[in-house]
């Protein structure tokens, strides 16, 4: 059995429904971390709808919380997430926003915990963030 998230007529992804009751969950989570709706819809008869504009704001303040988040262990957790989301995104047609990370939209930096070389460090996640987006598109059936 499979899962379908699709914009329109277009399936961007065809996950087992183990992945997609996992991504869902997820979803929820971090819907409450950077307080905007997904514009991933309910999963009704094995598939849901993906609204790209709410869709595309929900990707650009992820990353950027995602960028801003320079502790380890939340980067960790929260990478293979992103590289999902950046994977639908991009299937969507959707252009990301990769706004550094040291400008965020209110001022302030959470959860920081400091590298010893700030610049190499915020490319390199970067540059890892990307690699295992287009890593996971390959795994990711649509």
């Amino acid at each position: 059995m499979s899962q379908y998230y699709d914009v329109g007529d277009q399936t961007l992804w065809n996950p087992s429904n183990g992945a997609s009751r996992l991504f869902m969950s997820q979803v929820s989570v971090y819907q409450a971390e950077v307080g905007l709706p997904s514009g991933i819809g309910t999963m009704k008869a094995d598939a849901c709808q993906i609204d790209s504009t709410t869709f595309k704001a929900f990707v650009d303040a992820l990353l950027a919380w995602h960028r801003r988040t320079s502790h380890a262990v939340m980067a960790a957790l929260s990478e293979g997430f992103v590289a999902t989301v950046l994977v639908l995104a991009e299937r969507a047609g959707i252009e990301v926003n990769w706004q550094p990370a040291d400008c965020p939209e209110g001022g302030e930096i959470k959860d920081v915990q400091v590298p010893t070389d700030p610049d190499s460090y915020e490319e390199a996640r970067t540059a890892a963030l990307q690699k295992k987006a287009r890593e996971l598109a390959r795994f990711m059936a649509a």
